[in-house]
């Protein structure tokens, strides 16, 4: 009997976190284009496809992706009602405004976590509320102390990672626990029980970052 000790490769991150591609767009002609075909492409629609559904030619559709011609609003209409989306649409990428939370340090809003007794620190380090993601994100800087109670119940929906700063806990996730040491991550279904179980070196700090999906 043979034995494979290949070590098979962990799969790629499907986005490159310091890509460009979403940069807004300064020229309206290029970003009228780029949402035109993005919007296309999302619906698996070819431009011979698309052309065909709304009578405009497909070298002219060609110019309008590209960004090189400025259509007119009868045609980004028949485009609107061709991709089924509001013509608005076509202009979301041009001169977007983005959010950005700056957190001063030892400002983060200080609060009680639902559903636990435990005298823990949360500072909720910053909140973005509806955007375009369609994800919430929450960051948290969670501070325990001697007189912190261990109580291991949190339990929510999303996706919950955590980064050791200082300190050390055993964090039960579920059946399993994991030791956790300044430098540790732990990456975890958060609708799983999950919690600091034993206080091993304090005071401890982590960071806990918690997303979860807008509710439509």
């Amino acid at each position: 009997m043979t034995v494979d000790n290949t070590k098979r490769a962990a799969p790629l991150p499907q986005q490159n976190p310091h890509s460009i591609r979403d940069a807004p767009e300064k020229n309206l002609e290029a970003a009228i284009g780029r949402e035109v075909r993005a919007y296309r492409r999302r619906q698996n629609i070819t431009v011979a496809e698309l052309s065909a559904t709304t009578g405009i030619s497909i070298g002219m559709l060609s110019k309008i992706e590209n960004g090189n011609t400025s259509p007119s609003l009868t045609t980004l209409q028949t485009l609107a009602n061709g991709l089924s989306v509001p013509m608005t649409a076509f202009f979301r990428g041009y001169e977007e405004n983005r959010v950005a939370v700056h957190t001063k340090a030892g400002t983060g809003v200080t609060l009680e976590r639902e559903g636990t007794r435990a005298n823990h620190q949360y500072n909720l380090l910053g909140h973005i509320g509806a955007n375009d993601s369609g994800v919430i994100v929450e960051p948290y800087l969670i501070t325990l102390t001697a007189e912190s109670d261990v109580f291991p119940t949190f339990q929510h929906g999303g996706i919950e990672t955590i980064y050791m700063l200082e300190g050390e806990v055993d964090y039960r996730h579920g059946n399993a626990v994991y030791p956790l040491k300044p430098g540790d991550t732990l990456f975890f279904d958060a609708d799983a029980p999950h919690g600091p179980e034993t206080l091993i070196k304090l005071p401890a700090r982590y960071l806990s970052i918690i997303s979860y999906p807008q509710k439509s």
